[in-house]
């Protein structure tokens, strides 16, 4: 824990010299084969950060865990809504790791090629994420809820040279299929040279699931005579490390690209500060690998920091709604890193559950991927902290790929509100000239200045990567409204932009927009974002018909089935309003706030530019 008084004062250290700051942290918490020549280097609006350091992220995960004796400590454990466990120390993830990343090369993956990876949350996708990072293979995780079409997107985008998935995911006691989604997705995609499908409850030959293709590769069969030994590739410093796609207000997922040596420093030195780490730790983010939070806070950022970390597979609320509380329970979590949007469905169930569980093992409690309401932060407090325990409501984003605005554990924290800028990060809150605005009025959240972690491109278009830094000139725009107080603490409000929560996840209003109009029936579309109790936003679509379609409840079912299909679940419209028109500007832009004023009741502001 921390008093204000010290973190004010290492914060305005690492304000004041921020290169002096990162280069102490880069020199004594992560082993570099070679140091760097340049902490820094800032050429509007492109940057590095330690040039010319080599380093492996897995060294820093693994290696030196087992170097310093610490080889048959847990370093992930598997649990299932089954309450199956598996464990893995890390003497064995390593080989492991080192097995599966000679499979890779014995398919010709050589650094610098892209993976993708659609897989359940399980340990052998961590397997492969480390292998691809061993040797310098770049990967792209996408979630395992995603469409066909969704990741043939991204497939084609990164150009991925292997596909690695599994035969299917367990939910809610069903399994559902994974590997026909990925047939489906690379059918006729030539640069595909090979897809690797893990076979799930098979443990002899017999049993695995048949492959079809010389272009399929058996995940057992691969590693089975595969060197357990597989040296790390020195990577350069900017080297990429992975590619994570996330929604943007155009419609097209934003691949963005996230290097090995900044990556590694910043994830690092978060979780271990934000988190309050201390050895013997059992820490649990409940998050999937499809999202940068299991990116950084699940795999990375815990394994650097020597901890065991915890990997779910399901649901909060199933087979019971205690679920995730006998797991705290019975693992003796110490860190628990969740959801608000779990947390709401947990307060749906009342508080007789909570009151059944023992949660004395846990120490810190944190929220990530939205803001959390007040009255939700309290009942967290109150029913799974024992009104004791901090809570690390942290924010950032995929581009930053590391907590931003968080109130460490023992500061001063304040429902509803994340909190102050982590050490080295200057954020501000401002008017859409980048002028800073009053203590308690809304604005724009901006950083000033980049930080080791930020993402170095959007791949494939790298004058979307620019506009991140030319929306308000000089300046990182985060696209989301914000309030700073007195104390200098902020709350953030969500986006300002056309990109909707859902459940934490990211969706673009025009990703959903497209799918909707490629329906036969439907001519035009908008989405909005409407509050939700559980979900924090649920999606109304309202939907101009073609002439020869009427409307009809067959029709909706049909348009939403159509959606699910192209993007995933998540992204179906809760709500569908076939209406005649909709609101435009006289240059044909649809005006969803508009919209979604009549929809809550609220003021339509200026309606000049409406074409009436």
């Amino acid at each position: 824990m921390i008093t204000n008084e010290q973190f004010q004062k290492t914060y305005e250290e690492s304000i004041k010299d921020p290169e002096k700051f990162w280069e102490q942290v880069a020199r004594e918490e992560i082993s570099w084969f070679k140091k760097w020549d340049k902490v820094f280097n800032w050429d509007f609006p492109n940057y590095q950060w330690f040039l010319g350091g080599k380093l492996n992220i897995t060294f820093n995960c693994l290696d030196r865990h087992i170097t310093a004796g610490k080889g048959d400590k847990a370093a992930l454990t598997y649990l299932n809504e089954k309450y199956e466990r598996i464990t893995i120390t890390y003497k064995e993830l390593l080989l492991q790791v080192n097995k599966f990343a000679n499979g890779l090369k014995s398919l010709g993956v050589k650094k610098g090629d892209k993976v993708v990876l659609y897989m359940p949350l399980v340990i052998e996708q961590a397997v492969a994420m480390l292998a691809c990072a061993r040797i310098g293979a770049v990967h792209s995780v996408v979630f395992a809820g995603f469409s066909a079409n969704a990741l043939r997107e991204r497939i084609e985008d990164c150009q991925a040279k292997i596909v690695v998935t599994a035969n299917w995911t367990l939910r809610r006691g069903t399994k559902k299929e994974l590997k026909s989604t990925v047939d489906e997705a690379v059918k006729g995609l030539e640069f595909v040279e090979n897809v690797i499908v893990l076979s799930r409850g098979s443990s002899s030959r017999s049993e695995r699931m048949t492959l079809s293709g010389d272009k399929e590769t058996d995940y057992h069969q691969l590693i089975q005579n595969q060197s357990d030994i597989c040296e790390p590739e020195p990577m350069e410093s900017e080297d990429a490390l992975f590619v994570l796609y996330t929604s943007g207000s155009t419609g097209k997922p934003k691949g963005i690209v996230h290097t090995v040596g900044g990556y590694s420093v910043y994830t690092h030195y978060t979780t271990k500060k934000v988190f309050d780490i201390q050895d013997g730790d059992v820490y649990w983010c409940t998050a999937d690998f499809g999202w940068i939070t299991g990116h950084s806070y699940v795999l990375y950022g815990p394994l650097s920091n020597g901890l065991t970390s915890l990997m779910v597979e399901g649901t909060p609320d199933y087979p019971t709604p205690d679920h995730w509380y006998k797991i705290i329970e019975q693992e003796k979590v110490n860190i628990f890193y969740t959801s608000p949007t779990a947390l709401r469905m947990l307060r749906k169930y009342g508080e007789e559950y909570p009151k059944k569980h023992n949660f004395e093992s846990l120490r810190i409690l944190g929220t990530v991927g939205e803001p959390i309401n007040p009255e939700v932060w309290l009942w967290y407090k109150k029913n799974i902290g024992g009104d004791k325990l901090p809570i690390e409501d942290t924010w950032w984003q995929t581009e930053t790929a590391g907590h931003m605005i968080v109130a460490l554990p023992g500061l001063t924290q304040k429902p509803g509100k994340a909190g102050k800028p982590f050490y080295g990060i200057e954020a501000d809150v401002v008017d859409e000239k980048g002028q800073s605005i009053p203590a308690n009025e809304k604005g724009f959240l901006i950083i000033k200045k980049p930080w080791p972690s930020a993402l170095r491109d959007c791949l494939n278009n790298h004058e979307r990567f620019e506009k991140y830094w030319t929306e308000i000139k000089g300046v990182y725009f985060t696209g989301d409204f914000a309030i700073k107080d007195e104390d200098g603490d902020i709350q953030v409000l969500g986006r300002s932009d056309d990109v909707m929560n859902i459940s934490g996840h990211r969706i673009g209003s025009a990703e959903v927009e497209n799918a909707l109009v490629s329906h036969p029936a439907v001519s035009e579309s908008a989405v909005i974002g409407k509050p939700d109790e559980i979900k924090g936003e649920r999606i109304k679509a309202f939907v101009v018909l073609k002439p020869e379609y009427s409307p009809s409840d067959d029709l909706i079912k049909d348009i939403k089935s159509h959606i699910k299909r192209e993007i995933a679940s998540m992204a179906v419209p809760d709500e569908i309003e076939f209406v005649a028109s909709l609101p435009k500007t006289r240059s044909g832009k649809i005006m969803r706030r508009v919209l979604k004023a009549r929809e809550l009741g609220q003021s339509e502001g200026d309606l000049s530019v409406l074409d009436q």
